[in-house]
């Protein structure tokens, strides 16, 4: 997101390299650079005398309009009477997004109780397709007891679990293709005898036209509601319904996430960005041969990249006159590679200057693994919060 400042997008080609010689008029198409308040090249041992740098990358269409430059950007670190910067840091790039995972615990029912598990699931796609979310309930009869056919003794939950099982698993009418079963969007696990573990699947990734306007990178993840009720199912809004017949406690062990730093949501920044610098032909045109102008610096597409962010003022104080007006302020957006040398050299450099980049996220790894069966369990796994 932009914010509402003026933004510039760099995104550092595969292989590249960060300049280290020579001035912005001199990179080739791609190269990106660090340049001190001279034009001459900044590293990681001189940026921090001069007053401020610019960050440049050379085009490939250079008619009309030259090297791709930001603002005048000074860090607390340059030498000079302050730093502009508001804002610095960095998005660590996660290809994988993690998935939800639910425990549903705690069961208080007794032998031969009707109970119900609705799920209700939700994504953009999800909910385009169905009103309030995908929500389908199953509904058991708890075993019976095996001796004294006392109804108040407490039934075995592993043979609870595996019945809410079978029928999660079970494949969906075969009489109507639109059916979809609780196993397209869902997993299930019997936890050690007294827990079913729900956990949501990766969403499908769904083809991109050669029409570089149409289906946009989407930010996108699967998340869903767990009730476990007494009864059959029911139409009642869950908000409202009667919470006196819950029966088992659903706790949300693990949230899902969106991918960070693919190489698809890199090409939509481009997109989103390209009017920012362009020369002329500043709108990006349904058909990529409209539109020269549009470059795109996205090498792979299995690439994950880091992005950092740099938001400043305008460095020239007196450029702010009076008026009626909010000032706006400008942006950097820089798309590299994750861990790749372009990353280590470039993030030298303006650290040198910056100070460290702050950062608030990190990438969610799971291992669960679990197999059952309608006598026994056999469980390893490691939830993460």
């Amino acid at each position: 997101m932009s914010d509402f400042s003026l933004t510039t997008l760099f995104v550092v080609p595969s292989g590249s390299g960060i300049a280290s010689s020579g001035s912005t008029q001199a990179l080739i198409a791609g190269k990106l650079g660090v340049f001190k308040n001279d034009y001459s090249v900044a590293t990681f041992g001189n940026i921090a005398a001069a007053p401020y740098f610019y960050i440049a990358q050379g085009r490939s269409n250079t008619y009309l309009q030259g090297t791709k430059r930001s603002d005048k950007i000074s860090g607390k670190n340059n030498a000079g009477s302050g730093t502009n910067v508001t804002e610095w840091y960095k998005v660590t790039g996660c290809g994988t997004s993690a998935v939800q995972i639910t425990d549903v615990s705690n069961w208080n029912v007794k032998c031969g109780d009707i109970v119900t598990l609705t799920l209700r699931a939700h994504s953009s796609y999800i909910d385009t397709l169905y009103f309030n979310g995908f929500t389908r309930s199953v509904t058991v009869q708890a075993p019976c007891c095996d001796c004294g056919g006392d109804p108040c003794d407490t039934v075995d939950t592993n043979a609870l679990i595996n019945q809410f099982i079978a029928k999660l698993t079970a494949a969906a009418p075969g009489d109507n293709p639109d059916n979809i079963s609780f196993s397209t969007f869902y997993n299930f696990e019997n936890f050690g005898g007294t827990i079913l573990r729900i956990s949501g699947k990766p969403l499908n990734k769904y083809g991109v036209p050669s029409d570089v306007a149409a289906f946009p990178y989407e930010y996108d993840r699967m998340y869903f509601r767990t009730f476990v009720y007494s009864g059959p199912a029911t139409t009642a809004d869950f908000i409202v319904d009667d919470n006196c017949n819950i029966v088992a406690t659903s706790t949300i062990t693990q949230r899902s996430s969106y991918p960070d730093g693919t190489a698809d949501e890199i090409r939509q920044l481009e997109k989103n960005f390209s009017s920012y610098q362009a020369g002329y032909l500043k709108h990006l045109y349904r058909m990529a041969g409209y539109n020269q102008n549009f470059e795109s610096w996205v090498t792979s597409d299995t690439a994950i990249y880091n992005t950092y962010y740099i938001k400043f003022n305008e460095y020239d104080k007196s450029a702010y006159q009076w008026g009626d007006y909010i000032h706006e302020d400008s942006m950097v957006i820089i798309a590299v590679i994750k861990g790749s040398t372009e990353e280590t050299d470039l993030y030298a450099i303006l650290s040198a200057a910056l100070g460290a980049a702050t950062g608030d996220n990190s990438c969610i790894t799971t291992t669960t693994t679990t197999s059952y069966s309608t006598s026994t369990t056999t469980t390893t796994a490691t939830p993460i919060p």
